[in-house]
Order: structure tokens, then C-alpha cells, then sequence
């Protein structure tokens, strides 16, 4: 890999030498040894920092997710009910909020500095940020695991928590806020000193979709809580309950969808790392972030389909027509990614068939099959479920069942944090100069990650369509309740969190582990994970390649495979939805 390799990277601006917020030897810079990118030792240090804390959270996060799955399973029925409720406040913090958020200013970091030749804005910016963002995390940790706050992640009023739960929850925000700010602090300093020629990286400009996002998600998260934390001071009244629950959607979904901007990047970057792939056209990519940023906040309203003081004609705009423009910039890159990486294999030689590109693939290189299994989850599972569940009728019999956490867990669980988890394995070795260790456990992390995961979704996801509700410590041990059918859903829930989990603990040991144990790789490339070797003469492919103009067949029968399953699926779920509500 080198410089040309990452996606349409920046070229540096004049002078650089000269340039004081450009990255070179005289700005606290060094020049990666395997990339040959330029990085800030700022932006390192609190990638760094930012990639630790979100590692240990989602180790918090996925402890508890242990226990929840194995109180599920009617079988084993772990927790009791007042922990059951405590560890799902904690599961859900820790995953969605906390790991996600940490992980993303670490991106946000390597996208403002490296990828536009750039040191970021402000150290001290950063510090307050990050010190901000760790005494928020730990506070709520804290007041969640004493016992004061079993509000579960929504905390809806007029349940009521501990005031130092709602001030962590504002400290994350705020702290969020201070380094997305620091983000577009880079960006403009960057642009105004000309560090850079043209436009930002892809990567860059996706990384700036999901920050624009995150500001108004986040904006939303200090809305709704400061009120919420001076009225369990005892300074004012009540906040309106159902005021409460729209602007909290502005942060619970939103924040879903910071993760999916994020995701979206990290699919162009590793696929870029692994095999050379770049967009086939960068307009229509842009243009399809573009997309997120104008629509992709609408989707909350599908959180509010069964509140009734929102209007009819509000609910179906926002979910009938709104939303599905956001769905489109989905498919977009669901179609664009893929087609990158065909187009780059075959333009190494593989021609043969519809389908030899697949086979020579980079499989055991773990950031890569990470990320081909997060794009193949959240758009065959949470993509499909999410569309359907965003239907009005259908939401109103599902909202309140497992079908909603089996979708939401297949986006952001099998899609964003697996996406995450192979960005690791690059930024790592890139970052921390530290090659991993017990490379062989590597490459298999990601298929039991991704096999638990999708396990886990199906169970739930079919255990809520025979009924089974969300957020409630179950006990029917005999079936009296649900029925033998729906306890072996819940069986293959907790058989698949239990799978995910070891998945999960892997990719913790073994990145812990690379930190602590791993060979130092200063002065030398990073051991490669392995990637497909050019084949047969180059300027007789090339010549082929040309002529075929870049054609993806094997992209168009997966993109086929994908509305065939999708119309079957939004059919049968019509068709059941006929069979409770028939015509008369």
C-alpha cells in the first residue's frame, strides 16, 4: 500500500514545507511506513486514545449482551428480574452510545489530518473533548451499576433516574460536540492554508456527512436531557412526556444513522486498503451522502408510528416517501462498493465467469471479510427488516415485539461494529505500529462475529413475529405464553448472542493483546493481511477491462438476488398483516 492506494486521496497544496498547518517533519509529523500518508502525532495520540475507551466500552457492552441473551433463553433465565432491567440499561449505552461515538472522533481524527495532509485544530480541544466525553461514559457506567437508573436506554418520563445519569448523558453529548467541532475546525484551516488540492477524499466527505449528522443528533440529546436533569434536581417541572419521546427519537435514531455515514467510509476505506478498489463514480457516491444528510434524520419517525399525538399525514411522509430517499443512498453504496472491488479484480485478471472474482478474494484478510460481512448483513437483514418495519401498518402489530431489536441489532451491531472491528485491523498496525498477533484467530473473528449476529437477529426477529415482546424479563418456562415455536427462536437468540460474544471477546484479546505483546513494525511496512496479486500480462487485462467498459455482472445478479428477496419478504409480511386484519 501507499499513498495512491486510499481512496482518491487529497493532493498536498503549495509549499508545503512552508505551509504551518500542513503535515510534514517540522509540524509533529511522521510519514506512515506502510501507506506513506502523512500522520500528526496530535491526531494519533487521540486516535489512540479514542479507539482504547471505545474497545473497553464495547467489552462492558458486550458482557452485558451475554447476559441478556442467556435471560432470554427461557431455558436458562439468568438475571433476575431488577438486573435484567439494570444490564439492559447498561447493554444499550455502552453499545450504541459509547463504543460507536468514541470510535467515530477516532475516525473523524484520521479523515480531518491524514487524508488532507492537515494537523488538527487544537490539542487542548481535543483533550476536553475526550476528558468530557470518558466522564460521561463512566458516570452513567456508575449510576447504572449502583442500582439509580433502571430507565433502560430510552429513560422515558416519567421513569425517573439518579441526576448524575442525565448530567454523563449531557457530558457524552457536549463532549461529542467539542470534537466534531475540532473535525470542522481541520476542515476549514485545512481549506483556508490550501494543505490540500481539489476536493476531500471520499473517505473525508463521508466522514463530514456523518459529523453534520451528529451534530443534530447530538443537538437533540442536550435538548432533551438538560430539562430532564433540572427536573430531577427538583428545579423544574416535568418535562412533557410526549415531548420527551419525539425530540429523545432526534438522538436515539439519529445517532443510528451517524453510524451508518461512518460505516458507509469504512466500506470505501478498507475496501480501498484490501484490494484497490476505487468508486466508479464519486459524483453519485457524494451525491448519496448527500442524501443521509437530507433525509436519513426523517427514519426516527418510524419510533413514533404508534404515538397518537402525530399526525397521519406526518407519519406517512416521513416513513412512506422521506425515508425511502435515504433508503436509495443505501442501495447506492450497497451497489457502488461492491462494483469497486469486481472492477478492481478484474482489472487484476480475474474475468473468468460471472462469480471468479469472488473465489480469489482477499478472504483471509480479516478487515476485508469483516466488511463484506457487514455490508452483506445490514443490507439483507437490517436494511430488508428496516424498510418494512418503517411501514405504518406493519409497525403498529411489530413495535413493540423482538422483531424491532433482531433489525436494529443487524444494522448497527452486524453492520456497524463489524465494519468497525475490520478498521481495526488496519488501524492498529497504522496507528499504534504494532502488527497483530495470533493472526490465524484473526482471520476467523469476523465469521463468528458475524454468524452470531445473524443468528441472534433471526431469533429475534422471528420470535417477535409470533409475539414475543421487546424490554420485558419473560418468565413462561412451560410455553404457556408463546408456545413451544417461539422458545426455539429464543433458544437460537441466546445460542447467537452466546456465538457473538465469543466473537466479540476474540477481537478484544487480540487487539489487547497486539498493543501489549505485538512486534513493533517502526521503520517497515505492516505485515500484510494479504492481498490479490496481479495476474496474467497487465496491459492485455487492462486492454480487456477497457473494452468490457468496467462491466459488474456479478454485482448485478447479487444487486437482483437482493430485490428478489426483498419483494418476497415485504410481500409475506403484507400478507400476514392480511390475515390479522382481514377484509370483511
Amino acid at each position: 500500500m501507499n499513498a495512491a492506494d486510499i481512496t482518491n486521496p487529497a493532493s498536498p497544496g503549495n509549499n508545503p514545507e512552508s505551509n504551518p498547518y500542513a503535515l510534514n517533519e517540522s509540524s509533529r509529523a511522521r510519514t506512515c511506513d506502510t501507506t506513506k500518508l502523512p500522520v500528526c502525532f496530535d491526531a494519533q495520540r487521540f486516535i489512540r486514545l479514542n479507539a482504547v475507551l471505545a474497545v473497553v466500552f464495547l467489552l462492558v457492552g458486550g458482557i452485558a449482551a451475554l447476559l441478556l441473551a442467556l435471560t432470554r433463553w427461557q431455558t436458562v433465565h439468568l438475571l433476575p428480574a431488577d438486573w435484567f432491567y439494570r444490564i439492559l440499561t447498561l447493554h444499550g449505552f455502552n453499545m450504541l452510545i459509547f463504543w460507536i461515538l468514541f470510535f467515530e472522533v477516532a475516525i473523524l481524527y484520521f479523515c480531518c489530518t491524514s487524508l488532507i495532509n492537515a494537523r488538527l485544530y487544537s490539542r487542548k480541544v481535543a483533550w476536553v473533548s475526550f476528558g468530557m466525553m470518558a466522564a460521561g461514559a463512566l458516570m452513567v457506567n456508575g449510576i447504572i451499576l449502583a442500582g439509580k437508573a433502571d430507565v433502560l436506554l430510552t429513560s422515558y418520563l416519567p421513569l425517573l433516574a439518579h441526576p448524575l445519569f442525565y448530567l454523563g448523558i449531557i457530558f457524552m453529548a457536549v463532549g461529542t460536540l467539542i470534537g466534531v467541532f475540532n473535525f470542522f475546525a481541520t476542515l476549514f484551516m485545512a481549506r483556508r492554508h490550501k494543505t490540500y488540492e481539489g476536493s476531500v477524499p471520499l473517505v473525508t466527505f463521508g466522514a463530514t456527512a456523518a459529523a453534520i449528522i451528529a451534530v443534530v443528533t447530538l443537538l437533540h440529546g442536550a435538548i432533551v436531557m438538560i430539562p430532564t436533569f433540572t427536573y430531577s434536581m427538583g428545579w423544574t417541572a416535568q418535562p412533557d412526556p410526549m415531548w420527551y419521546r419525539m425530540i429523545w427519537w432526534g438522538l436515539g435514531h439519529m445517532s443510528q444513522q451517524v453510524n451508518v455515514c461512518a460505516m458507509v467510509a469504512v466500506w470505501y476505506l478498507v475496501a480501498t486498503l484490501a484490494v484497490g478498489a476505487k468508486p466508479l463514480n464519486e459524483a453519485v457516491c457524494r451525491s448519496a451522502f448527500v442524501l443521509y444528510i437530507l433525509f436519513i434524520n426523517i427514519a426516527s419517525a418510524h419510533h413514533l408510528l404508534v404515538d397518537p399525538g402525530v399526525g397521519a399525514t406526518w407519519k406517512i411522509w416521513n416513513t412512506s416517501y422521506a425515508m425511502y430517499l435515504a433508503v436509495l443512498a443505501s442501495m447506492i453504496h450497497g451497489f457502488t462498493v461492491p462494483a469497486s472491488v469486481e472492477v478492481a479484480m478484474r482489472t487484476k485478471g480475474y474475468i473468468k465467469g460471472i462469480f471468479g472474482w469472488v473465489a480469489n478474494l482477499p478472504w483471509r484478510n480479516p478487515a476485508f471479510s469483516a466488511v463484506v460481512l457487514s455490508l452483506v448483513i445490514f443490507g439483507f437483514i437490517g436494511g430488508i427488516t428496516g424498510v418494512t418495519l418503517g411501514t405504518q401498518q406493519i409497525n403498529i402489530i411489530a413495535h413493540n415485539t423482538l422483531r424491532i431489536p433482531g433489525h436494529f441489532h443487524a444494522t448497527v451491531v452486524g453492520g456497524t461494529t463489524l465494519a468497525f472491528m475490520g478498521l481495526a485491523y488496519y488501524v492498529v498496525p497504522l496507528i499504534f505500529r504494532r502488527d497483530y498477533i495470533w493472526r490465524s484467530a484473526a482471520r476467523i473473528q469476523p465469521w463468528i462475529f458475524a454468524g452470531g449476529i445473524t443468528l441472534m437477529s433471526f431469533g429475534m426477529s422471528f420470535a417477535g413475529s409470533m409475539g414475543v415482546a421487546r424490554r420485558t424479563w419473560d418468565i413462561d418456562p412451560a410455553g404457556a405464553v408463546y408456545g413451544p415455536p417461539a422458545h426455539v427462536m429464543l433458544g437460537l437468540a441466546g445460542i447467537g448472542g452466546s456465538l457473538a460474544f465469543i466473537g466479540l471477546l476474540l477481537f478484544v484479546l487480540l487487539t489487547v493483546g497486539t498493543l501489549l505483546f505485538g512486534r513493533n513494525n517502526t521503520g517497515r511496512a505492516m505485515e500484510s493481511w494479504g492481498e490479490p496479486r496481479d495476474i496474467g500480462d497487465a496491459a492485455s487485462v487492462a486492454r480487456k477491462t477497457d473494452k468490457e467498459e468496467h462491466k459488474t455482472p456479478g454485482t448485478l445478479v447479487l444487486v437482483l438476488i437482493f430485490l428478489a428477496v426483498f419483494a418476497v419478504y415485504y410481500f409475506a409480511n403484507w400478507k400476514a398483516l392480511a390475515d390479522v386484519w382481514p377484509v370483511r
